[in-house]
């Protein structure tokens, strides 16, 4: 195919929205799925050409811990999600993390993670603090899951959810989860 069709045929899905959803729903379902599959490719690929990657993971080591020492809820930067997570240790059977899941798999074994770095912290709030990237790609789905390790015992705290909705991160829902929840 030739740069000027291919020109044309992307301006005009980016026009004309109701076209290409009319376009995607007469689409048999396994080309659905090829192209589907082709754009989360592409998003990936370019998310892994863009931007720099260690300006964007110090900035955030700098920005993306509260006081507690927990990472804060993530953000798009550019191509990326910024996905913060730690660790905080109290004592050697108590502590306390924050970690981002990305489509029900932690983000260091998602898919989409593009690069992770990690920091220890030794001392008296001994533990880690760590910083994701990760493609940003419509329909995905985070998980910001807070939890607490007493004697072993693990328990989640609260978990807040978000979706990818046309480039930006979409809070759905929050909910805190008292151990009576945990079957």
């Amino acid at each position: 195919m030739n740069d000027d069709l291919l020109g044309s045929l992307a301006r005009w899905l980016t026009d004309e929205v109701d076209t290409a959803a009319a376009v995607a729903e007469a689409l048999s379902d396994d080309t659905l799925q090829h192209l589907a599959a082709a754009i989360r490719d592409e998003v990936r690929r370019r998310a892994h050409a863009a931007g720099d990657h260690d300006a964007i993971i110090a900035d955030a080591f700098e920005q993306a811990f509260g006081r507690d020492g927990l990472g804060v809820d993530p953000w798009v930067d550019g191509e990326f999600i910024v996905c913060p997570g730690s660790i905080v240790s109290k004592n050697r059977t108590s502590h306390r993390s924050r970690f981002v899941s990305v489509d029900d798999v932690w983000v260091w074994d998602s898919h989409e993670l593009i690069v992770e770095e990690k920091q220890s912290h030794p001392g008296r709030d001994e533990g880690f603090k760590a910083v994701a990237l990760v493609a940003v790609i419509e329909g995905m789905e985070l998980d910001v899951v807070t939890g607490r390790t007493r004697s072993g015992q693990r328990a989640v705290e609260r978990v807040v959810s978000y979706e990818v909705r046309r480039g930006e991160l979409v809070e759905v829902s929050a909910r805190t989860v008292s151990p009576r929840d945990i079957q």
